[in-house]
Formats: C-alpha cells, sequence, structure tokens
C-alpha cells in the first residue's frame, strides 16, 4: 500500500551538494533563489537516505531543508515517513499536520498522512483525509486513494465501508488490480467464496498473476471444494514463483 509520496531522488554526492551549498551562504546576501536551491537539494539528499533505510542522516539532511524554505511540503512530509522509521510517532504526526497546512490541496501529501493516521489506528481522521484526497481536482488517480481508504476500513474492521470504498474504486477504474484483488480477499474474509471467485477471475483476466493471487485462489477452491481448481492454482505458484513466502506454505500444506 500501499506506495505515492512521490520522492524524487537526485544523484547528487554529498560533498558536490555541501559544496554547492557553503557557496551559496557565504556571499553578503542569501537570494530566494539559492534558498530554494539549497532546500531542494537537502531534500533531495534526504529522501535519498530515506529510500535507503538511513534515517538518521536522512533527518538531518530534511531539517536542513526546512532550515531555508519551512514551507515545503515534501520535505515536511518525508521527514514524517522518517520519523516513522525512527520509531517517533509523535513527531511524525507533527510533520504530517505541518506537510497537510503547507499543501492543503496536495493529494499525495493527503494520502500519506491518511495512511499513517491508520496506521496508528486513528481510523476516523484517516477516512476524513482519503475523502479530502479523493475529491480533490487535480487528484488524477483517485482509485488509488479509494482502495487504500478500503484497506484501512478493513483493519478496523469495518467490512461495510471497506467493500464500498473498493467499489467506488472500481467504478473509477474497472481493471484497478489492486481493488480487485482486496475485494478478493474481502469475500474470502467475510466467507463469500462464489463472490471471492468471481472477483480473482476478473484480477487475472486484467492482470499479471502474482503469489496473492494465486494463493487466494488456492485457499477459494478449496473452500468451495473444487479440488482440481484449487491444485491448478498450486501447480503456476510452483511453477512460477517457486521462492515465494505463499509457495513455502503450500509446500507444507500439500
Amino acid at each position: 500500500m500501499n506506495r505515492i509520496v512521490g520522492i524524487l531522488v537526485a544523484g547528487i554526492l554529498t560533498l558536490l551538494l555541501a559544496g554547492c551549498i557553503t557557496s551559496t551562504t557565504t556571499g553578503p546576501k542569501k537570494t530566494e533563489l539559492n534558498e530554494k536551491e539549497a532546500a531542494e537539494k537537502y531534500y533531495q539528499l534526504g529522501a535519498r537516505y530515506y529510500r535507503s533505510g538511513s534515517y538518521d542522516l536522512a533527518r538531518q539532511r530534511l531539517e536542513r531543508a526546512l532550515e531555508y524554505d519551512p514551507k515545503m511540503a515534501m520535505a515536511h512530509s518525508t521527514l514524517a515517513l522518517t520519523f516513522e522509521g525512527l520509531d517517533n510517532p509523535r513527531r511524525a504526526a507533527e510533520e504530517y499536520q505541518l506537510a497537510v497546512k503547507y499543501a492543503p490541496n496536495d493529494f499525495e501529501v493527503r494520502n500519506t498522512y491518511a495512511v499513517f493516521l491508520c496506521r496508528q489506528r486513528e481510523f476516523d481522521e484517516a477516512k476524513k483525509q482519503f475523502a479530502v484526497a479523493v475529491d480533490l481536482p487535480n487528484n488524477n488517480s483517485p482509485e488509488v486513494m479509494l482502495t487504500n481508504a478500503g484497506v484501512c476500513m478493513s483493519q478496523k474492521p469495518d467490512f461495510t465501508q471497506a467493500e464500498i470504498f473498493f467499489r467506488q474504486a472500481l467504478a473509477k477504474r474497472p481493471d484497478h488490480g489492486e481493488a480487485l484483488l482486496q475485494m478478493t480477499a474481502l469475500k474470502y474474509r467475510t466467507d463469500e467464496y462464489p463472490d471471492a471467485r468471481s472477483f480473482l477471475q476478473r484480477f487475472l483476466s486484467r492482470n499479471k498473476p502474482n503469489p496473492t493471487a494465486l494463493f487466494l485462489g488456492v485457499q477459494i477452491e478449496q473452500k468451495l471444494g473444487n479440488e482440481k481448481g484449487k491444485m491448478q492454482y498450486v501447480g503456476q505458484l510452483l511453477r512460477d514463483f517457486p521462492d515465494s513466502a505463499e509457495t513455502r506454505v503450500v509446500r507444507e500444506n500439500l
């Protein structure tokens, strides 16, 4: 799920970056352009460190970026993710709130904040943030936010609301693989096995098979008493994804 923060990764060496930023601050007067450039460079470096799991280094660079541009929403959002990585949800929440404050119409910022709220089990507030993100006029992928909202409601758990969100996602984009797969899993969890089979077939007709989908197929066909169908999924798992966790589970239970 998760997944659209939109972090840019710059191919700039640390020493080169430090030299560039030093040169912009030693003159008699820093211009707004120089400060924006410095903020962007520190942000890009911080984002790179975040993506590599170097959270302390990411925090330092991102905080430096915000010294140059305190209203840089993506820096706040990435710093929030960094604080999550550092197991500091209080600081993460503060940074997410600042990101939303400075970029209220950025659907990616809203989505990332909503996912965080869901992880904190603040489901009602997460639902509100997802709703805002979906309705923003510049949102070109509302099906992603709607699917995330459905996953969040499944974790509450509120399966009725989750299904509403998944169906809304599919109304926006009928071939959206994640929504189809989540509906398959939802129907399996609620013991609606024929519907689960139907959604899985829709997924497989429009998307490439993956271990999760095939494993669901094994479980669904077993519940429906279809041994032949079950073994077809087992065979595909063994053939196409021999090293997956799902295949290991299937092997252990054959």
